[in-house]
């Protein structure tokens, strides 16, 4: 069982995420080879051949695939995947962009947001805002899929594949790289984050967030919000959690003025403790919560930041 999984990386460093897409890899089959597309990225390809359960590493280094411009690396991929029977990527903005594309140069259906596997053509995946889960199940020759990393857990990094380089050059033509904008933050990133503290339409303003920042000083955390608090303009939208922002799974999140919609439940519920403050006890962030205060969190915030 062939299975060809894409490194997710900037270039220096190899993501998190592409070790939990790996441990999804491991539970269909155990020919794994992971591959490198970007420039200047040798420092990411010895990082992948440590990877525990990988065959091989595979490095595709070139300018064309040095912003991972969907376009050139679907094509890459495609004219690799007459020899793997799988192809995996991590759900992310990067993965969603590609596979896709993938997808459809294969002409087979892509399986999205995987959470699950049953065997090598069955799996899981959460639909309705993660109100179900589906199993879903294909016949294809070709599985295309996307691996949401917050259901699987990494792999460790202790070992010693081989690595190839292939001179594959796919230029599609059809877009450029203009510039990259990020937003700076001392804080750990949102998605990678092993503690978040997210603030809800609650807090009233964006001037309010500043009363949870005190507290993520001392846990070293992440701030979220959730879609209310964005779209009334207190923050902006990189912070979001939920359905349409980023999906995850901290070992400790803490929702703060959030009553708790079926659309940010679906963001951070795989999450390993939730603690939730609100003053309405009937809010539904508590039925999802392991610990929850029933209080006005303008008294709560304050309070839990001096035991801390």
């Amino acid at each position: 069982m062939s299975i060809l999984v894409i490194a997710e990386h900037d270039n220096s460093a190899l993501k998190t995420e592409t070790l939990k897409t790996v441990t999804a890899a491991q539970q269909i089959g155990s020919d794994i080879t992971l591959l490198v597309a970007g420039f200047n990225c040798q420092s990411v390809a010895e990082s992948a051949a440590k990877v525990n359960g990988i065959s091989k590493v595979l490095v595709c280094d070139n300018t064309v695939y040095q912003h991972q411009l969907a376009e050139n690396v679907s094509l890459l991929i495609t004219e690799l995947a007459a020899d793997y029977e799988h192809i995996l990527a991590t759900a992310s903005t990067t993965g969603k962009n590609i596979m896709p594309r993938v997808a459809a140069l294969l002409d087979v259906t892509q399986i999205s947001d995987i959470i699950g596997v049953e065997s090598n053509n069955t799996f899981t995946r959460p639909i309705y805002a993660g109100n179900a889960i589906a199993t879903v199940q294909s016949l294809d020759a070709k599985k295309v899929i996307t691996v949401r990393s917050t259901g699987f857990d990494a792999v460790n990094t202790d070992g010693n594949a081989d690595i190839f380089n292939i001179d594959t050059v796919t230029d599609a033509g059809l877009s450029n790289h203009i510039a990259d904008e990020f937003t700076k933050s001392e804080r750990p990133d949102l998605g990678a984050a092993g503690v978040v503290i997210s603030g809800g339409r609650g807090m009233q303003n964006g001037d309010n967030f500043k009363l949870l920042d005190g507290i993520a000083d001392k846990l070293g955390a992440a701030i979220g919000a959730s879609r209310a608090a964005v779209d009334a303009g207190f923050v902006p939208n990189d912070m979001q959690v939920g359905q349409t922002g980023k999906i995850v799974a901290p070992d400790l999140y803490i929702a703060v003025g959030i009553s708790g919609a079926i659309q940010h439940l679906a963001g951070m519920k795989d999450s390993k403790i939730i603690v939730a403050i609100n003053k309405d006890p009937d809010a539904p962030i508590f039925q999802v919560a392991d610990y929850g205060i029933v209080a006005d969190l303008f008294d709560a915030l304050p309070e839990l930041e001096s035991k801390l």
